[in-house]
């Protein structure tokens, strides 16, 4: 496998790794919904009050934050990206560089 089938077989790997990883927060998120439900409505705890409801929304804010992460940053900030950017960077470097080297060599030595 040459390097770029590796690169390619990698981010996949990566990307497959991140969903997987937010279904399993997906699936998390809904199972402890209904298991704060339950502890609030059911048993009792503290049912005056409907805390479930503030915990929930707070896991919700995670889980949105969690997607947003998967689905959109990732998604557009891939290894094309990366690369583009670094160039971009080693670009700029460079004619830094070559305007250093020539205001160096256009001074004239004092004597």
């Amino acid at each position: 496998m040459d390097t770029d089938q590796h690169e390619i077989y990698e981010y996949a790997r990566k990307r497959i790794k991140q969903k997987k990883g937010l279904y399993f927060h997906f699936v998390l998120f809904i199972l402890g919904s209904i298991f704060l439900f339950i502890a609030n409505k059911w048993i009792g705890i503290s049912e005056p009050n409907n805390w479930y409801i503030w915990a929930i929304t707070s896991w919700l804010f995670v889980f949105i934050l969690h997607f947003i992460k998967v689905f959109i940053t990732d998604s557009f900030m891939n290894k094309n990206w990366e690369r583009e950017q670094i160039n971009r960077l080693m670009m700029t470097q460079e004619k830094k560089i070559e305007q250093l080297k020539n205001e160096v060599e256009n001074q004239k030595p004092t004597e």
